[in-house]
Formats: structure tokens, sequence, C-alpha cells
């Protein structure tokens, strides 16, 4: 039977000065080893949705808890749990690539050889290893992903966001980063992963919720997407479900 890690109840999000919410009405359960993505058109509250789940901003209505936890009570023991790879890069550009990871790293508390092991470890399984000790500014896209990938996975959590950790990335890149988080999905962590790329959430995702208007629209495999709407795969199954014409908020 499985556990439910993460629970949403009723959650609402309205900005300071918005005249709609950003979330609303969202209800939602991810349990222990899932690998759910996140996808609706642009607007359509996919971040806001994944920075109240990591804490970054509040909820103005609803529940959320996080392993029986609440960050009105328990913040600092959600954070040693999670991880959040943003899709703006968390990297100091005038940094070696161990260095960021070492600052990083230490920032979670963890030092001395586990620390220098993990860092060399990451950097060589996504090939990386040459490029250790160059400064992030000289790195392409791709490469600049793989270290941001790694700063979010080195303290081991047990809870993996990811907001777009493909975008804009060179095939190879693409491949290596979603063999890994394959692999990291298979020893246990759960993973919350928002993208644009709809093959590479077929591919990857055990379930799909898919948000519009800060609602959530449908919720199923992707196979159950598609069976669904009558379609033949998963970008005719979203196009259908969100409509084509674009629905920025104003």
């Amino acid at each position: 039977m499985k556990t439910a890690i993460i629970d949403i109840q009723k959650l609402y999000k309205q900005y300071e000065g918005a005249n709609f919410f950003s979330i609303e009405d969202v209800s939602l359960q991810i349990n222990k080893g899932d690998f759910i993505g996140v996808l609706g058109p642009n607007g359509a509250g996919k971040t806001t949705l994944l920075s109240m789940l990591y804490g970054l901003v509040k909820p103005t209505s609803g529940l959320l808890s996080i392993e029986g936890k609440t960050y009105q009570h328990n913040e600092r023991a959600i954070k040693r749990i999670i991880g959040v790879v943003p899709q703006e890069y968390a990297l100091y550009p005038t940094l070696s690539a161990y260095e960021n990871l070492e600052f990083l790293g230490s920032m979670y508390g963890l030092k001395g050889r586990e620390l220098k092991q993990k860092i060399q470890y990451y950097l060589n399984y996504l090939g990386l290893e040459a490029f250790t000790h160059k400064k992030l500014d000289t790195f392409s896209g791709g490469m600049k992903r793989r270290v941001n990938l790694i700063a979010g996975i080195l303290h081991d959590p047990s809870i993996l966001f990811l907001d777009e950790p493909t975008v804009g990335v060179d095939l190879q890149s693409r491949l290596l980063i979603v063999s890994f988080l394959k692999e990291l999905n298979a020893k246990g962590t759960t993973i919350i992963y928002t993208s644009h790329h709809l093959h590479e959430v077929q591919q990857l995702c055990t379930s799909i919720a898919i948000i519009n208007q800060g609602k959530i629209f449908a919720l199923g495999s992707s196979e159950d997407l598609i069976n669904q709407t009558k379609t033949t795969n998963l970008e005719e199954a979203f196009l259908q479900l969100t409509g084509i014409n674009l629905k920025d908020n104003v």
C-alpha cells in the first residue's frame, strides 16, 4: 500500500494586488516514490504550486503537509528532506563547479571527505569530471543545468522538486539528466517535476497533473489521459484538455 508523502487540501494562492487566484482549490496527494509531472500552459500556476510545496511562497489558504509536517511548525525539518532544482541557476558564475557544490553542500551540514566524495561522484556520473575546477561562466547551458541538478541532491533528499530541469539544453545533456532522474526515482526518491517537453514527461512520469488557470483539470498516468481524451499521444491530450488558445492571466 502506498503512503502519501505530500498532502494538499484546498490550496489557494492570490498574490498581493492580483484580482485572480494563481492557484485555486487544488487538492492532491503525492505518494512516496511517485514521479509526478505538473503540466500546464505558461501562467497556469505550475511554478507557484511548486514554490508553495518547497516553502518559498506561503499559501493564501488551505492545508499543505509533507511527511505529516507543516511549514508553520516544522520548516527546518521539511527543508532537510527536500531538494529543489529551480529553473534559474542557483550557482555562482565566478566559482568553479567544485567550489559551487562545496559551498552549497556545506549549507546542508555536509563537509570533509563525505562531501568531497559526493561531489566527485556526481560530477563524474554527469560527465563533468574534466570540468571540476573550471569556472561556471565558461560552461554551456547544458553543463550548468547538470551542476544545478547536483546542487539540489547532494544532501540525499527524499523528495525532489524540479522546475524545467532540461530547458534550453543540448540533446546529450538532456539524455544524461533523464537517465539520472530515472535512477534517483528507482532508488526511492519522490520527484515532482515541471516541463514543456511532453515526450520527456511521458517517458519519465508515473502520474501527471494538468493545471490550467490555477486549477487541476486532469490527473492520471499519460495512458489514462490519452485514453480519456481519445487521442494518440500526450501532446494531443494536453492540447485537448487545456485548449489551443493562449490563456495568459492579466
